[in-house]
């Protein structure tokens, strides 16, 4: 399934509901267009990721490049809602130390208000 995005602002933070596959090539690619364009307005990004059934190497790629990104315009990337096979690839690769992750969508826009 071919990754599809929605974006919307949620109290203030940029959230993407991400549903298909993160993979080397288009999606990729339209997904690292999406966000960076919305950290050129806002540096505060939320990826939900509960609709996401597969990222491959590109994609973890591109979820890190993002993640540094956001870090290099003063933000900051959440991942929320993962699923268990995207859960256990982040384990696996160490990547949940590197990510805030939380369980739910209303879990990280609520980290950023605590941050504030």
């Amino acid at each position: 399934m071919k990754l599809k995005l929605a974006t919307r602002t949620k109290d203030g933070i940029f959230v993407v509901d991400c549903s298909g596959r993160i993979v080397f090539g288009e999606e990729s690619s339209l997904l690292r267009d999406t966000v960076k364009k919305a950290l050129s307005n806002n540096n505060r990004v939320v990826l939900n990721l509960g609709e996401v059934n597969y990222i491959d190497s590109g994609g973890l790629g591109t979820l890190v490049a993002l993640r540094t990104s956001a870090q290099n315009a003063g933000g900051t990337i959440k991942l929320t809602s993962l699923t268990k096979h995207v859960s256990d690839l982040l384990q696996i690769t160490k990547l949940l130390t590197v990510f805030d992750v939380y369980n739910s969508e209303a879990e990280a826009v609520e980290s950023f208000r605590k941050a504030a």
